[in-house]
């Protein structure tokens, strides 16, 4: 039996290509359980998560994207340890950043988000991804292979991101430049690396002169949107909010969305008869979408901080601890999901999942991500008679040879090589 306690979940890299058998055995001890290396309390269970997501009094979400790393400012002492996070919230990595912020602050700034992701911009950006789809698929599909991460995934869901906030097309190509070198590095590596500094410096830079630009001189496009949305109270934010929030969205939504088309693909790609089963009924295919985010969330899990003594499932939790709820676990809790550990494309409650996460912090990018999958994968089986994987690069069936971001927050491949057969002139 494997000692999985001697692991450290945080630092060493066996567990980043398969983390599950981790995951199993905590929850087979307790769904919520103290790892003994930076003494992160680890909620590996379903019903245990969501009531850590659904208590946003009791948990702040302060650290949700460091987690333990570097460890708060000062020592959290005492039942009651709100008014240190609120004392020293700015000193923490990514504290100006929307999965960091607590109500009432988190509801503005969110509010101002869904003033740029509303169902209107949602569907005129869904028209344009059959088109976008496209277009990275005609290079992507010559010469019969490719790495379906950086030749199609990457590409397609920057353009989609770059598209719905307006961004002007003769800069994408050096945002996409950028987003290349910071990707699957920073926060949540695996390293002994702390984080100095926001990752997304470079794009509040950017952005400062397209608000700036567009409070001057108003026009008839996504970026006046965002520039001129107000708060709920109807105040207009700083102008670094709004740099906040658009950053925010370019860079969290392109780089998860990255990761779940990988896993789209590679299920796809190992499995000839679902490519069919999917060509010939792509109304199975939303499905396929939700149940591959059940078995690979792209995100592993998000931290939260006890404010106050509490108890999770049953469990005493003192203040000031630092919980991580692994969603990748969550979803796999056989109380919830028969058999959890297989894939099945036509599982009846593969929605149930909390990939997204869950109450006030749900993604807001969700439904962006999901069209995304279903348009890439549908237009990409629809010019296709054939994806299989590359045995050169990964190896032959059973012996597979596959990568993973190196991040304790991340779930995703770095590289995935595909050979394809072409389906006639690739015509919709």
């Amino acid at each position: 039996m494997r000692d999985y306690e001697a692991l450290d979940f945080f630092r060493d890299e066996e567990l980043v290509a398969d983390p599950y058998p981790y995951y199993e055995a905590l929850r087979g001890k307790c769904p919520v359980q103290r790892e003994p290396h930076h003494g992160v309390v680890m909620v590996t269970g379903y019903d245990e998560a969501l009531q850590v997501y659904n208590d946003t009094d009791t948990f702040s979400s302060c650290v949700s994207v460091t987690g333990p790393f570097p460890g708060f400012p000062v020592p959290l002492e005492g039942d009651d340890v709100s008014d240190l996070i609120e004392r020293h919230r700015a000193e923490l990595p990514m504290s100006d950043q929307l999965p960091t912020l607590d109500p009432p602050l988190h509801t503005a700034h969110r509010a101002l988000l869904m003033r740029l992701i509303t169902p209107k911009r949602l569907k005129e950006n869904e028209a344009s991804m059959w088109r976008l789809a496209d277009h990275v698929l005609d290079g992507f599909l010559t010469g019969g292979e490719g790495d379906a991460i950086g030749g199609f995934a990457g590409p397609f869901t920057l353009l989609v991101i770059a598209d719905l906030l307006g961004m002007p097309e003769q800069d994408r190509d050096d945002f996409a430049r950028t987003l290349r070198r910071s990707s699957g590095g920073g926060v949540g590596g695996t390293g002994e690396e702390t984080l100095a500094h926001s990752p997304l410096e470079f794009l509040y830079e950017r952005f400062v002169p397209y608000i700036e630009d567009r409070r001057r001189e108003p026009r008839d496009d996504v970026l006046t949107g965002l520039a001129t949305a107000t708060f709920p109270d109807g105040t207009l934010p700083e102008v670094a909010d709004v740099v906040r929030v658009a950053a925010n969205v370019f860079a969290a939504g392109q780089e998860t969305t990255v990761r779940l088309l990988g896993a789209a693909l590679r299920f796809l790609a190992e499995d000839q008869d679902l490519q069919q089963t999917l060509r010939s009924e792509p109304d199975r295919i939303p499905n396929f979408v939700e149940e591959t985010l059940r078995v690979e969330s792209p995100i592993k899990g998000d931290f939260r901080l006890s404010r106050v003594p509490t108890t999770v499932g049953g469990v005493d939790i003192p203040a000031g601890t630092t919980l991580m709820l692994v969603n990748a676990a969550a979803n796999r809790d056989p109380r919830h999901f028969d058999d959890p550990a297989a894939f099945d494309p036509s599982r009846k409650n593969a929605r149930r999942h909390i990939a997204f996460g869950r109450g006030a912090h749900t993604c807001p990018g969700a439904p962006l991500a999901r069209a995304e999958a279903r348009v890439g994968i549908e237009r990409l089986l629809d010019r296709t008679a054939g994806i299989r994987v590359s045995e050169e690069r990964h190896g032959p069936e059973g012996d597979r040879r596959y990568r993973y971001v190196p991040t304790h927050i991340l779930r995703g491949l770095t590289h995935l090589n595909l050979e394809f057969t072409l389906a006639g002139d690739g015509a919709r």
